[in-house]
Order: C-alpha cells, then structure tokens, then sequence
C-alpha cells in the first residue's frame, strides 16, 4: 500500500519522504528527479520477477524450501544433545546473518535472555580470526561440554580451516578424539568432482557430519539459509517464520505493477538518486534496538561487499540509537553533507520501567518523570529524524509495529533486494568481490614464502 512516499508492508513502513525537497530544501531530491531514478530501476524490478519465475536468482526462491530447514533442526538436535557451549566459526556472510537473528533472540545482550533461552547452550560466535583469542578461547572452553558449527561455502577460506584445525587439535589434545563426530558439524558447498573443498575432505577424515551450503547463495546473500537459520534455531527461534517474512517481500515484488509500490525498489532508487544528484557518499544504518545492533553490521558488509566495485558504490556505516545520538550524530547533522540516514524504529512506547516522577525532578530531569523508559526511546528515534531534515540532512525512516521473526525475515530480504537492485541500476555485479581475492592471493603467497 502507498500513501505519499510511505510504502507499507505487512511487517513494516518505509518512509523516504525526508529525502525529498519538500522536506530538507535544496538539498533533497527533486520530485521530478526522484521519479525518474524510480523510472529507471523498473526494469530492474522487471528482471527480478523473470529470475524468480525461472529460478535463475535462487535466494527469491529460498523462503519457499522446507526441507533444508528440517534437516539443519535433526542435524543442531544431534550436535547439541549434551552440550552447555556451541561455537560458530564463520567469517563474514557466513557469521554476521546468524549473529543478527541470534541477537533477535537477546544474543550478546547481557541480561535479556528468556527463561527458556537460559535453558539452551550458550552460543558464542568467532567471525575474526585473531591468534590469541582463539588460543585462550580453545584453553577456556570445556570441550566435552562444547559443541562447534564451522561454516565455509568454498571449503577453502583461510581463517575458517585455521579455526576448525585449532579446534580439532585441542580436543584431540584432550583426549576427546574419539568423540569429534559428535562434537563438529561442517556447512559447506556439496562435492563436486574436480574441485578442492578443504574444510569437506578434512572433516570427512573425522567423519563430521556435514550440511550442504547452497550453491546458488553465498556470503552476504545467505542469512536465510541454514548459515543463518542455525544459529536462530540455536537461540530458539522459529526459522520458518523468519522465511514466512521473507516471503511476504518477494510477493510484494510479484505484486507490484510499478516500482513504486515496491518498497525495496524505491530504496535502492533514492539511495542512487542521492548519491548521483547530491553527492551523496555514506549511508548510515541506525536502528533503534538493542536486538537491531547486528543488523546494522550485516548491512555494512551487504551494501560495501556488493556494490563497491568499478569506482561506484557509497560507503555503508552502522550505527545504533539512542547511543550514537552522543557520539556520531554531530557529524551527521553539522558535518559534511555527504551523509544519509536510515532510522530503524521499534515501537517502544510504553516499554519498560516507569521513572519516578519525584526522583526526575530532583535530578532536574522532569519532562522525563511519569514516562517508561520506552517512552524515552520513541521520542527521541522521531525526534532525531525530524532535526536532521530541519538541518537539510537526507533520512529515511523504517518503522516497525512488532520486532519479531517474520518482522525480521522481512527486513532482510528487503535490504537485499534493494542492494541487488541498486548494483544493476548502478552497472555493477552485486554478487562477486573481486577486489578482495587479490588480498587472498597475497596472503598464501607469503605463507608459502615463510614455511
């Protein structure tokens, strides 16, 4: 549903209303100009329903599969049978979608966790590959108790296997080989004859079970495959309401009969559109939420990973409200005017403790007396996008009724899709990373110099 420059789907409200000249002045988009970035990414939108009705671009297909699901449920009710502790080796796509739905589920927030979630192993997730951590890590743990999810699509990403040969070394070196298929599960890419998959030769000597990744989304696209859906299973949330979510924005792009009322096409359009016409070089993602704080990191990598190539792209930053208010914001609203926003609102009103009206006003704080701390919140995630429009500074803002999984499953097709759509509009290829190989190159250049 369209109202204005709202775009309404059943999880949540995208507005870019203050990215508009009516809005912020001469330095929003002009209507005219607006329209016709729209104009030009609808046969984008177009492309988008050929690939899912031919299956050539299997993530709009993904929220439809069922059984990749089931078997990632058997395969983490076998691994965690016993186990206090799971350990997720995985770096970038293969870590940061499973860190966003685990947080959800209150992960890496202290004191949030449900009863229920107490109850369940603890998870902890090692996305960077650090030599002391991981040794002190690997002293630390109990690893009768602990139970460890590695994850490489290729089989062959350096800081995953070093990871994974630590692991299996230092329960070897306690006395645990004998149970390694009971402590590992591996995901990665199925055989295929002729090509080297490190991590499925190693674990297949140790006779580690093993899920497929899928062979049609990789890194950054593969929150909604069993790379991100384990660690939500882990945590205790429902995965096929995380892909209901999903589902409900590859309808509404099915749907649509103009890139208008498609939400994430509008989204990639004005992200181009302001960095084309208003030289716009950073967007900023700053969700309202503590739950919300990994998503903005997710979306980091997704936006610089997909669309940094060829001298095109602009430069993503996370951020997390109201605790960016102090230390980022004076920048985005007195800086240069290269920033973009986009404002994640959770409603809160109502959330939370109540502040006693009589210790607010001792503390001179008395418009805070009466309010719950939730109160608090809203005011300011609306109050933050109105001063930067009053200061002529680009936001867009996304609301969200009720933070929960189909909510989130929604989001995240939503924002890559749009970042697919904003690659095409902009030339460039949204799934490879080619500059990033050279680096990879490099480092086993001097590793084999140095053995």
């Amino acid at each position: 549903m369209q109202d204005g420059h709202r775009h309404e789907e059943s999880t949540f409200r995208q507005s870019i209303d203050g990215c508009l000249e009516g809005a912020i002045g001469e330095y929003g988009l002009a209507p005219s100009k607006h329209s016709a970035w729209v104009d030009r990414i609808a046969p984008h939108v177009e492309t988008l329903k050929d690939e899912y009705r031919t299956g050539k671009l299997p993530l709009l297909r993904i929220a439809e599969d069922e059984q990749d699901i089931a078997d990632a449920e058997a395969a983490y009710a076998k691994l965690s049978e016993g186990a206090k502790t799971i350990v997720f080796f995985g770096t970038g796509g293969s870590s940061l979608g499973g860190e966003l739905f685990a947080q959800l589920a209150g992960w890496n927030i202290a004191g949030v966790a449900l009863p229920g979630q107490r109850n369940r192993p603890r998870t902890r997730f090692y996305a960077n590959l650090d030599g002391g951590t991981l040794e002190s890590v690997l002293k630390s743990l109990d690893l009768a108790s602990t139970r460890f999810i590695v994850t490489s699509k290729s089989g062959g990403t350096a800081e995953t296997l070093a990871q994974a040969i630590a692991a299996l070394t230092a329960v070897k070196a306690a006395g645990l080989e004998a149970e390694i298929p009971k402590l590992f599960l591996g995901i990665t890419e199925p055989d295929k004859p002729g090509k080297a998959n490190g991590l499925r030769t190693l674990f297949s000597k140790f006779a580690i079970p093993l899920l497929e990744h899928h062979t049609g989304i990789g890194g950054r696209f593969s929150c909604l495959t069993n790379v991100g859906l384990l660690p939500a299973i882990a945590r205790g949330l429902d995965p096929r309401a995380i892909r209901a979510g999903a589902k409900s924005v590859v309808d509404a792009l099915l749907a649509s009969g103009k890139p208008q009322d498609f939400a994430p096409a509008v989204g990639a359009a004005t992200a181009v559109a302001l960095s084309k016409e208003k030289g716009i070089k950073t967007l900023v993602m700053m969700p309202y939420n503590d739950r919300l704080g990994r998503l903005a990191a997710w979306f980091v990598q997704l936006w610089a990973e997909s669309l940094g190539k060829g001298g095109e792209g602009t430069t993503p930053l996370g951020a997390l409200g109201p605790l960016d208010q102090h230390s980022q914001l004076q920048l985005f609203m007195d800086g240069p005017r290269d920033h973009y926003l986009t404002v994640v609102r959770v409603a809160s009103e109502g959330v939370g403790l109540r502040i006693d009206s009589e210790l607010a006003r001792i503390a001179g704080a008395d418009m805070l007396g009466g309010h719950t701390v939730g109160d608090i919140v809203a005011a300011q995630s609306h109050a933050v996008p109105e001063a930067l429009a009053r200061a002529g500074r680009p936001v867009r803002t996304i609301d969200i009724a009720k933070l929960d999984e189909k909510t989130i499953g929604a989001i995240v097709m939503h924002f890559m899709i749009e970042t697919i759509l904003a690659g095409r509009l902009l030339g460039v290829d949204p799934f490879d990373q080619p500059a990033v190989e050279l680096a990879k190159i490099l480092t086993k250049e001097r590793l084999a110099k140095g053995a």
